[in-house]
């Protein structure tokens, strides 16, 4: 039998409840079966509340350590007092790292074939007296890795990230040859680890035009450039710096497999844009599709590609579409791996 997937909860203030109760009564059938088989950390008492307000006639059964059904429930950490939806808490924050951390212990220990994350709130996370900038930093650290990178997947979109939560002043600092080297191995092997056979990769410039010959930066030129054409004569299927108004257009097109964005929300936005349905007679959204995929770690993580959604939590209004494809995209590196 398969090993089963953890889904750390994330904060149980936030939607994480909601959508992996919805999530496991999407794939019933495949866990009543056994082809599918999901470890759920968290809060015990968060979780009864979404089932509660859900619905749910059969509640996801609490184990200890040790073995567990197809679908089972594992407390992250002691309870303290209620954690109310939609509430921002040192304790939201303090479960949403101690369910990674029991995640990443597992992982390790190979009893786990991959974590699946729910969202968690990085002012809870802080307060909580764990400072990190988000998940990827955090499991860089849980796992002893220097060098992880953040991959948003959506559909034909692919993008990786030479930087992410760091502002924008610092981001040239980061865009050095070694560090653009290591996303493009990173995202050659994520690629054959999704099955993509041809694996063409394109780098994305850091400065408009990619520098229009210098006269709007240099780093495209003197950086970027030459660690590509480095990449080519190793072998890899890489092209750029392509400037970033029109790299992702040609992502979308399947002119590419994967682009490497320089900063945050260069990458963020483009695939944000195409997995968020709004619906346009309320401006509400619909649908939130995509995957966060870390690479570099010695562990398979995915997660969803949203926020903890204060604001709806505890209303029953949340989408649990990006937590399975998350789940799905964990089960296909899994296997490749």
């Amino acid at each position: 039998m398969a090993r089963p997937l953890a889904i750390t909860m994330g904060d149980p203030a936030g939607i994480g409840p909601e959508i992996i109760v919805k999530a496991a009564a999407k794939l019933k059938d495949r866990l009543a079966s056994g082809d599918l088989r999901l470890l759920i950390i968290g809060s015990t008492s968060a979780l009864r509340l979404a089932e509660q307000q859900l619905g749910v006639r059969e509640s996801i059964p609490e184990i200890g350590d040790g073995a567990w059904a197809n679908l089972a429930l594992m407390q992250a950490d002691q309870e303290g007092d209620p954690i109310r939806p939609g509430a921002l808490s040192a304790d939201g924050g303090r479960f949403a790292f101690k369910a990674v951390e029991k995640a990443v212990r597992l992982a390790l220990s190979g009893d786990i074939a991959a974590i699946v994350t729910a969202p968690l709130n990085k002012e809870a996370l802080n307060k909580a007296g764990y400072h990190y900038a988000g998940h990827t930093e955090m499991l860089a650290e849980l796992t002893g890795v220097r060098g992880s990178v953040m991959m948003l997947a959506h559909g034909n979109m692919r993008v990786s990230h030479i930087t992410t939560h760091m502002a924008l002043e610092d981001v040239p600092k980061r865009l050095t040859p070694e560090r653009l080297r290591l996303v493009i191995e990173l995202t050659d092997k994520a690629l054959r680890g999704l099955g993509v056979a041809r694996r063409r990769i394109a780098v994305a410039a850091l400065n408009p035009h990619a520098g229009e010959g210098g006269l709007f930066g240099r780093q495209d030129i003197d950086v970027s450039a030459p660690t590509i054409a480095e990449a080519v004569t190793k072998g890899f299927d890489v092209v750029g710096p392509i400037p970033g108004d029109t790299v992702f257009v040609k992502l979308r097109a399947g002119q590419y497999d994967a682009v490497i964005a320089m900063y945050h929300d260069q990458g963020h936005i483009p695939v944000k844009l195409l997995g968020f349905e709004v619906d346009p007679a309320t401006g509400k959204w619909m649908e939130l599709s995509g995957v966060n995929i870390t690479l570099g770690l010695p562990i398979i993580r995915t997660s969803v590609d949203h926020g903890t959604a204060f604001d709806i939590a505890g209303r029953g209004i949340a989408n649990e579409r990006s937590l399975i494809e998350a789940i799905e995209f964990a089960e296909r590196l899994a296997s490749a791996k």
